[in-house]
């Protein structure tokens, strides 16, 4: 049984607000095609350009999307940066969304 709380509001439950969060972060192309390249391990920004066919600054810019909602971290190695995912809980998610698409 299900209890209902006794003085409804109009705040959304937290963690369905975070996971709404977590699908916003990733409602793109690029940004789904980010994940599915990283969730092979770490890559270069110029590995990303490479694997997705989309200009360099295009890739930084949803980078910084994911970075800013701690999809991926990035580690300065030498002159470039590597970028990996957080966790793999976010791979299985779009990996599964883009099986789902091709059925």
């Amino acid at each position: 049984m299900t209890t209902t709380p006794s003085h409804p509001t109009d705040e959304p439950d937290p963690t369905l607000q975070a996971a709404s969060e977590l699908l916003r972060a990733l409602a793109s192309p690029v940004r789904l095609g980010i994940v599915r390249e990283l969730s092979g391990g770490g890559k270069y920004v110029h590995e990303l350009v490479a694997a997705l066919g989309v200009s360099q600054p295009l890739v930084s810019q949803h980078l910084r999307v994911l970075r800013t909602s701690r999809i991926v971290t990035a580690r300065r190695q030498a002159r470039e940066t590597r970028y990996t995912l957080t966790d793999d809980h976010v791979a299985h998610i779009v990996l599964d969304a883009i099986r789902h698409a091709q059925e």
